[in-house]
């Protein structure tokens, strides 16, 4: 595994993504994550899955610069690939808690908003989806995902401004659960698991899935109208116009 790391200790599997200073998503690391999700999710060994970061970042989102440059076959299938690992982890049975370690906008603000639990390290650090002022259509199952935890009204208003939000105001919509010093960050995350496989497994599941069922038929529908449509504006010149000085800015900032 080249974009991720993986540690299990006590029955909880930490998988940290570990791509570069900021852990921008791209093919690789989206394949990745859902191959080992699948894996832990089959491992009656395994009780419970934490999602990490690194200090500063959980993730920046995808990776613009890298998915700029793909042809249209790359684009189409990293699409069809990122938004099934996000149904593999809205489905994923076991106790899923996010350790939230920075900034965590738009596809790191997805990772996130897959698990049961968020846990965020203060600081000033950003959360949220800011995919509509980048140029990216946002599709259904993204908004019912961030509905699900937002409230359709609340969600609505922040998807189609794009707001970041800071931590605080993440702690106050109930997008994360909890602010904890940074050095505390995983220490929390296990903490909170714990309350969830101590309890009884097949009564666990079985309530999440019920609770989820709705979400769940939502993210799993037939995307592939909207992939057409998400496909056709991903390569329209004003998306490419903004993504193109997006990328220009990221590459001055790291220059």
């Amino acid at each position: 595994m080249n974009t991720i790391k993986v540690n299990i200790k006590d029955r909880i599997a930490v998988l940290q993504l570990d791509r570069g200073r900021s852990n921008a998503i791209n093919a690789e690391m989206v394949s990745e994550i859902g191959q080992m999700v699948r894996s832990i999710e089959k491992d009656d060994n395994i009780a419970g899955l934490i999602l990490s970061g690194k200090e500063g970042f959980f993730s920046a989102g995808l990776d613009l610069i890298e998915l700029y440059n793909y042809d249209e076959t790359a684009i189409r299938q990293f699409w069809i690939d990122f938004l099934d690992l996000v149904k593999t982890l809205v489905a994923f049975r076991k106790p899923m808690v996010a350790a939230i370690s920075g900034h965590s906008p738009a596809g790191g603000c997805v990772l996130a908003i897959c698990c049961d639990y968020r846990v965020m390290s203060e600081g000033k650090y950003i959360i949220g989806l800011n995919e509509v002022p980048v140029g990216i259509i946002v599709p259904q199952s993204i908004f019912h995902l961030y509905s699900f935890w937002l409230g359709n009204a609340t969600a609505y208003r922040y998807m189609l401004e794009g707001k970041l939000m800071n931590t605080g105001e993440a702690l106050k919509s109930g997008l994360v659960d909890e602010l904890v010093k940074p050095e505390s960050i995983l220490h929390a995350a296990e903490r909170s698991i714990q309350k969830y496989i101590q309890m009884d497994p097949t009564t666990w599941r079985q309530s999440k899935a019920n609770l989820r069922a709705e979400l769940l038929a939502k993210v799993g529908a037939d995307q592939s109208e909207m992939l057409e449509i998400m496909l056709k504006q991903w390569w329209s010149p004003s998306t490419r116009s903004i993504l193109k000085t997006i990328i220009q800015n990221l590459q001055q900032k790291s220059s």
